[in-house]
């Protein structure tokens, strides 16, 4: 079960809908995902689903880009079983141009995570021209081995079904000239994380 904080304001009412679903979950292996936005834009929010969640026994996955990691504090984190994070970039300064911020906190939140054992999965997304340049995607392989608790890479390929979205609102879609990277980019993109020892989907 996936639930989107940017929404959620009420805890309780969304623990109970969990605890109807909870056999569901146990007996397929299920848990709950906290995606957005930005879940640690909520922290308490998060906090106590998370809470909530695992006294019921229910497993938890945070999915994050890591920049406001220092709203998660070490109880959060403890009912966190599984965390996504999300690096868009490698480079501070290309991921500051992609997003608006810097880069240091995610890393700093990465490393975090690593020294309190938090299993994680690096996700990145594949766009052709921004953030496909191989060098500093060996650079982020190298980065993710030398933390230890990554589990597992995936990258994820640019696509333009949000698009939509901005036509509703009215905005330019700023992506419009971008295409969809090809099979071959992907399993490209794949290689240096592989090289790294990494299992990389």
């Amino acid at each position: 079960r996936a639930v989107r904080c940017g929404r959620c304001t009420d805890a309780w009412t969304e623990l109970r809908s969990i605890a109807a679903n909870r056999d569901f979950l146990q007996r397929t292996g299920g848990g709950v995902t906290l995606s957005g936005g930005e879940p640690l834009s909520q922290p308490d929010f998060v906090k106590a689903i998370f809470q909530g969640c695992k006294a019921m026994g229910i497993h938890t996955t945070l999915d994050t880009s890591g920049f406001p990691g220092h709203r998660a504090d070490d109880e959060l984190l403890a009912y966190t079983d599984l965390v996504l994070l999300d690096i868009k970039h490698m480079r501070a300064d290309v991921y500051r141009t992609l997003t608006g911020v810097d880069l240091q906190p995610t890393l700093d939140f990465a490393r975090r995570l690593a020294d309190l054992g938090k299993p994680v999965w690096l996700r990145y997304v594949l766009v052709p021209g921004y953030t496909d340049d191989m060098s500093a995607i060996g650079e982020l392989a190298t980065f993710a081995r030398s933390l230890g608790n990554v589990e597992r890479v995936e990258i994820l390929p640019y696509h333009s079904m949000g698009a939509w979205k901005w036509e509703q609102l009215g905005a330019k879609y700023p992506l419009t000239e971008i295409t969809e990277p090809s099979s071959d980019q992907v399993e490209h993109a794949r290689v240096p994380f592989r090289q790294a020892g990494l299992t990389v989907y």
